[in-house]
């Protein structure tokens, strides 16, 4: 009785341990280890047998001990600007979901998009032994975070801003997202189309002034420098930067706001000159959010896919913890378009 015992579980009182879950699914020790550490693929039925032998055996794993062995602390670290902004609020739960289906500790840090306070920042992550960073970089031109994260072999993630192919980057697709904001205004009938596009200096508003520009070409529609302003990192200097487009000799009949926060300023400065939308005015934008429908009229966006980039940033981490080598992937998915009641043809 006691020997048959052994052979189908760990004995009462007795801690199971890694051997009996491997006996017990019907696999290797080395198979077992893998789906507990994750490091390395495992085929879906494998791992489903694995966790059920978890489950009914017991087994623990001694989080502590098995970091000092491996030098790891199953913990990432995410740098990101996410106080007020909640486009990147999306992503970061996101990611803390798959980390905490993985077994990770999420340590979440505000960069405020301030470069000196973003290196500060990473450094400390890295000092609390993190095992790998998702970062969204703020506007740097000497890449001193980025420089530091090579320079110590950190396993990082560049997510929305991808500012640099030495590492894994996901993002979306910012020229199709402009192309098709340009080219549903253009379908009203809007030749003069502003932008109002984000912060100067990061990668994304690049991308979506390059995405801007080379629509309103293959439009044929008026690429007037003076409809465009940028340099925006806050909802105020983003409702002065709208005023000043609605000043124009020729003024917009249509705008783009950059992303979630510009357009909250550019409805302010509509407002502020007793415009109507979309009787005077066709206002688009680029980040839907939970109470773009609290708006009259309800707001035309592009929905960028927030769960995945974060599920993708959080699986490409993974991937990069366990392997050093390789090429670095870039991942870019697509944006889409919610049409609502907030464009019309010009006035």
């Amino acid at each position: 009785m006691g020997k048959s015992s052994a052979r189908n579980g760990p004995r009462q009182g007795v801690p199971s341990t890694i051997v009996d879950v491997a006996r017990k699914a019907g696999v290797s020790v080395s198979t077992v280890s893998h789906v507990v550490n994750h490091t390395r693929r495992v085929m879906p039925e494998t791992r489903k047998l694995v966790e059920d032998a978890i489950a009914v055996v017991g087994y623990r794993t001694n989080t502590l001990a098995r970091a000092l062995k491996m030098s790891t602390t199953r913990s990432v670290g995410i740098a990101i600007s996410a106080a007020s902004n909640p486009y990147f609020s999306d992503i970061i739960c996101a990611i803390e979901a798959e980390c905490a289906r993985l077994g990770l500790i999420v340590l979440l840090s505000d960069t405020h998009d301030d470069p000196e306070r973003e290196l500060n920042v990473v450094k400390d992550l890295y000092q609390r032994r993190v095992d790998g960073l998702i970062l969204a970089p703020a506007s740097d031109a000497s890449e001193r975070t980025l420089r530091f994260i090579e320079s110590v072999g950190l396993p990082c993630v560049l997510v929305d801003r991808l500012s640099s192919d030495r590492f894994d980057q996901v993002g979306v697709r910012n020229s199709e997202a402009m192309a098709l904001l340009v080219t549903h205004l253009a379908a009203f009938g809007h030749r003069r189309i502003g932008f109002v596009a984000g912060q100067a200096g990061l990668a994304t508003t690049a991308e979506r002034i390059r995405g801007y520009r080379t629509a309103l070409v293959d439009l044929g529609l008026d690429d007037d420098p003076d409809l465009l302003v940028t340099g925006n990192p806050s909802i105020a200097r983003v409702t002065e930067s709208t005023k000043a487009l609605l000043s124009l000799p020729q003024p917009p009949t249509a705008l783009i706001a950059g992303n979630n926060m510009a357009t909250i300023g550019v409805m302010r400065a509509i407002r502020a000159f007793g415009l109507t939308v979309p009787r005077d005015i066709s206002i688009v934008g680029i980040d839907d959010f939970e109470w773009a429908d609290c708006f009259e009229p309800r707001l035309t966006l592009v929905a960028q896919p927030c769960d995945e980039i974060g599920r993708q940033a959080a699986a490409l981490l993974i991937e990069r913890i366990g392997s050093s080598q390789g090429a670095r992937r870039t991942i870019r998915l697509d944006c889409t378009l919610r049409q609502r009641d907030s464009c019309g043809p010009p006035k």
